[in-house]
């Protein structure tokens, strides 16, 4: 599994723009056509290809996010929770994770991509996303 945090995630961190302790952030899934650009995409408008299917709402479902300090390895880890879609049908290559504020998809800042290990399908059953730990190092 390879994942990435988006370059504009700091910024809006520092700005405010992001506040895990209070903010909604959502998990949506994509197909193998999403590319995501690290330094490029800011915001869930920059997300072309979302999938779509039986079960599934444009926009993905609600996740937990922590922020937990590892002092002892001088690092901080973002813990997205965990997502499920149950009794779906879809297929998906990856999640984007986002701060969601409710309003047009250009608003949305982007937090993370993960990039499952295969392309992952669920028929007529739940489709999940375990929780997913990413670090950056202090």
């Amino acid at each position: 599994m390879s994942s990435l945090i988006y370059d504009s995630v700091f910024e809006d961190i520092l700005t405010g723009k992001i506040n895990f302790a209070v903010d909604t952030v959502k998990c949506l899934l994509v197909t193998m056509e999403y590319v995501p650009y690290k330094k490029v995409h800011t915001r869930r408008s920059n997300i072309l290809h979302e999938v779509t299917g039986r079960g599934y709402t444009s926009g993905g479902v609600v996740v937990d996010v922590s922020i937990v300090k590892d002092t002892e390895n001088d690092r901080t880890y973002i813990s997205l929770g965990e997502a499920d879609w149950q009794s779906s049908t879809i297929t998906a290559s990856g999640a984007v994770y986002y701060k969601s504020r409710g309003g047009t998809t250009s608003a949305d800042e982007l937090i993370a991509f993960i990039e499952f290990d295969e392309i992952t399908t669920s028929i007529n059953g739940p489709f999940s996303i375990k929780e997913t730990l990413l670090w950056i190092d202090n």
